[in-house]
């Protein structure tokens, strides 16, 4: 790999628990290869303090994190993204705005543990699990082998969201 940084934005429809925490672990284990952003179709507006919980507990940075929309990437001011993830069939069903520089795209959709109802010790343990399968695919995503060609890169990064 070079010595380039990778932008890659996580697309939620709210922008408020999967794609955050995408964004906190990515930036947490890209190690200043990757940069990572998060934004949603439908911003909610604010982030789910169980996400917030939940990157702390793994000891990843915590704060300063924003529900946004994905038109702030689209603008030509925005970074150059070399990757766009949904982590949300919602959003993954949504047509989406047009990337500046044409990022290579790929769904890897968790389940929503906002949408779970439970104890707060159920709710933490379902926030984890999520957060751990998005970790996983982080991981693999950076143990790709970089020299690979565009096209390979793309189709690993797509099958990603299957395991």
């Amino acid at each position: 790999m070079s010595e380039r940084v990778y932008n890659v934005l996580f697309i939620c429809a709210h922008n408020s628990t999967r794609s955050i925490m995408a964004e906190g672990i990515l930036n947490s284990l890209g190690q200043g290869r990757f940069k990572a952003y998060s934004a949603g179709s439908h911003p909610g507006g604010s982030v789910n303090p169980w996400a917030l919980k939940t990157l702390a507990a793994m000891h990843m940075p915590s704060e300063g994190y924003r529900s946004k929309d994905w038109a702030e990437f689209a603008r030509p001011d925005a970074p150059r993204l070399d990757f766009v993830v949904t982590v949300c069939d919602i959003a993954a069903g949504e047509v989406c705005p047009v990337w500046p520089g044409q990022p290579m795209t790929a769904h890897w959709g968790v389940t929503d543990p906002a949408a779970f109802v439970g104890s707060d010790e159920q709710k933490a343990k379902v926030f984890w699990d999520t957060a751990i399968a998005l970790k996983r695919r982080i991981e693999l995503m950076l143990a790709l082998p970089w020299s690979l060609d565009k096209m390979a890169i793309q189709r690993e990064i797509n099958d990603i969201g299957t395991r």
